[in-house]
Parts: structure tokens; C-alpha cells; sequence
């Protein structure tokens, strides 16, 4: 160790053998006082005995980058890696971005949490925490990290979240109502009274849609995909067959003929593989075609416009459950791997049960008709 005079500050050096072609490894660093100096030197011999050479430039950001780019190959570009690098650049970036990763403490990522979660929600904040963990885990299998601190922090409670909801019958019906005229209302149909998610609705073909059947076997749909990487669905027990009931058949048979007159009139040809529903253009609908037709139908119906496509499925276990279908029939339904999954995500939505009813949402919305005439 000695004085540099020229830099004011104290140098020392560590012997950390040799590198493949020969040349001796011996690093200097650097510090105020000598004390600082011989910390440092111990930091780089504990890296050397555990195998880890962190660099000591690699930032926050550049763990999280090489996560992104690398940690998730194969997974939804739009999806999955879209989420996360959102999240990334607007909460987690521009706050401990610039840290050192080999500096970085368990006290600088709690003080970061607590700082954001006067503006998030707790999961918001859980799922910002379990990027830190898994692009600091990304670099230790590269050797560019020797600890995880952000294992040693739990995230903090945040701002309470937006609920998700369910539409009630009388809801459902005016948002059908709206809807009839646009080219979403079969979307729509099939979404509340079948169950499906959006990301399963919107990939579907007609060779997956059974409308005329024989041998007692109900008209029915398969869902076998998703807009998920690769197309599949959520879980392997997501890929489900349902029957339809006999609205949904009644509509999807009038959207098909429209669709057939549509692409015959643009001189498109028709394939039983297309798509079931579709932009203007013919294009694959996505996310946010849905949400912004979504949002306007439900302001024409008359409701407030924070609803959410994905709340339509929320309204499917709703009005089931109103019904006395059992939990374990809904789960199967919706495609949960267990009855626990559905009782933690749609507990809000859940009724006691009393009886099963074979054909629920024709009974549902048949009995409101009903009603509805008898008042007329």
C-alpha cells in the first residue's frame, strides 16, 4: 500500500493469480484511508474464494437489462417481457439504477420500496421486488453478482389496489344490449357466458368452435391456445373443452355468417382455420383493441368506465355462483388446476352453494327474459 501523491489517495494491490494467457491478475484500488483500502482488498479475496469476479462497474440497470434480454427467452415479447420492462423503466431505473450491484445493501432496497409504495400497490410492489431478485439471481449464474440482498428485503404494504369486480345480471345485460351493434358483441357473448380470458378469446379459429354436432355431444368450444408465447394456454389444465350454451350458439352462428358475407365481399377467402373475431382490416385483434371497444360499449350501457375485459370473467364465476353452481364445478370451468385456485382469485365473486344446474347461464339469462316480458 502506499500514498499517491499526484491523486490523493492511498493505493493498494492484491495478487489474484493468473490469467489464461499467462498474465498476472493483480488489481489495485483505491481509497481515502487505509482502512477503506484494506476493506477493499478483503472484498476481492472473498470474491476470488468464492468463485466471483463482480465487475466493478455493473450496475443495477445492467442486471436488470441482461434479464430482460436474456432471462426470459421465450417468453411473450408483448406479454411477460413488456410488463416487466415497463415496470422496470418507470419504478425501478430511474431510482437504483445507477447503484453499483456489488454495493448494492439490503437497506438501499428497502428505503427504495418504501419510497414507492406511497404511490403503488402492494403486488405492484412484489412484483417490482421479484425483478430485482431474479435479474441480481441472473447475474450470480454469470458470475457478476455474489449475493442476492434483495432476498434479505420483503416488500412493504402499498397503496390498496383496484378490486376487481363483477358485472350483476341486470349489468351483464345492458353491456350485451350496447354491445349488439359492434362488431365485439360475439366477443363478448362468448367471454361472460362461457368463461373464457381474453387471451384465449381472441386467438380462437372456427376449426376450434363446434357448432353442429351429433351423438348427443353439446355444441361446444376448445380451448386449446392462447395469444401466450408459442400459443398455449395459462396451465396445462387451462386447455379445456366447454360446452356452449345456446345464446353463444345462436350468436356465434349469426357473427360467422356476417363474417363470411364481410370477407367475400373484400374478395378474401374463407378459411375454417381464420380467426373467429377480427379487426376491421381482417388483423388478429389484441389487448388494447379490446379495451378501448370495451370502453365504449360499457360508457353506452350506462356504467362507470373503469371496467376491464378481464372483469367479464370475473361476472362469469359471479353469476354461476349466484346460481348454485358448486366451486369445484366453476374451477373446471374456468380452467383451474384446483377449486383453492378459483376460492383465492374470484373469492369476492363467490356465493354459498345450493344446487348445480346443468345449463346455469341459459337458465340465468332465460329467466331474466322472462321477467322482463312479464313486466311489459
Amino acid at each position: 500500500m502506499y500514498w499517491d501523491i499526484a491523486k490523493n489517495r492511498f493505493v493498494g494491490a492484491v495478487s489474484l493469480g493468473y490469467a489464461p494467457n499467462g498474465k498476472r491478475r493483480r488489481p489495485k484500488v483505491y481509497g481515502k484511508t487505509k482502512t477503506e483500502v484494506r476493506q477493499k482488498i478483503r472484498d476481492l479475496k472473498k470474491e476470488v474464494q468464492s468463485g466471483v469476479k463482480a465487475p466493478a462497474n455493473y450496475t443495477v440497470t445492467d442486471a436488470v437489462s441482461d434479464w430482460l434480454e436474456r432471462g426470459l427467452k421465450g417468453r411473450d415479447e408483448k406479454g411477460t417481457i413488456g410488463k416487466n420492462r415497463s415496470m422496470a423503466n418507470k419504478h425501478l431505473i430511474p431510482f437504483i439504477g445507477k447503484a453499483k450491484l456489488k454495493d448494492l445493501s439490503a437497506d438501499d432496497v428497502d428505503d427504495w420500496l418504501d419510497d414507492r409504495s406511497e404511490f403503488l400497490a402492494t403486488r405492484s410492489l412484489r412484483d417490482l421486488l421479484a425483478i430485482l431478485r431474479r435479474s441480481i439471481e441472473h447475474a450470480q449464474r454469470r458470475d457478476k453478482a455474489a449475493r442476492n440482498v434483495a432476498l434479505l428485503v420483503t416488500a412493504p404494504e402499498g397503496r390498496p389496489g383496484r378490486p376487481s369486480k363483477a358485472l350483476n345480471l341486470k349489468q351483464a345485460e345492458a353491456v350485451l344490449a350496447a354491445a349488439r351493434p359492434s362488431r365485439l358483441y360475439a366477443y363478448l357473448v362468448l367471454s361472460l357466458l362461457s368463461g373464457v380470458r381474453t387471451e384465449e378469446a381472441r386467438p380462437l379459429t372456427w376449426d376450434h368452435i363446434f357448432l353442429e354436432t351429433g351423438d348427443g355431444v353439446p355444441p361446444h368450444v376448445a380451448v386449446w391456445r392462447s395469444v401466450r408465447k408459442h400459443g398455449e394456454t395459462k396451465t396445462r389444465k387451462s386447455r379445456r373443452t366447454i360446452a356452449l350454451p345456446q345464446q353463444v350458439v345462436d350468436v356465434l352462428e349469426e357473427h360467422k355468417r356476417w363474417q363470411k358475407q364481410e370477407r367475400a365481399a373484400r374478395g378474401m377467402e374463407w378459411s375454417p382455420a381464420s380467426r373467429v373475431f377480427t379487426t376491421r382490416s381482417g388483423e388478429p385483434l389484441d389487448a388494447a383493441n379490446v379495451r378501448r371497444d370495451f370502453k365504449a360499449i360499457v360508457k353506452k350501457a350506462g356504467l362507470a368506465p373503469e371496467w376491464t375485459p378481464r372483469e367479464l370473467r370475473h361476472s362469469f364465476v359471479s353469476l354461476l355462483s349466484d346460481h348454485g353452481i358448486p366451486l369445484e364445478r366453476i374451477a373446471q370451468l374456468v380452467g383451474h388446476t384446483s377449486q383453492a385456485t378459483t376460492e383465492a382469485v374470484y373469492r369476492k365473486q363467490l356465493r354459498p352453494v345450493i344446487t348445480e344446474g346443468a345449463e346455469a347461464m341459459d337458465e340465468i339469462f332465460a329467466q331474466r327474459r322472462t321477467t322482463t316480458a312479464r313486466e311489459a
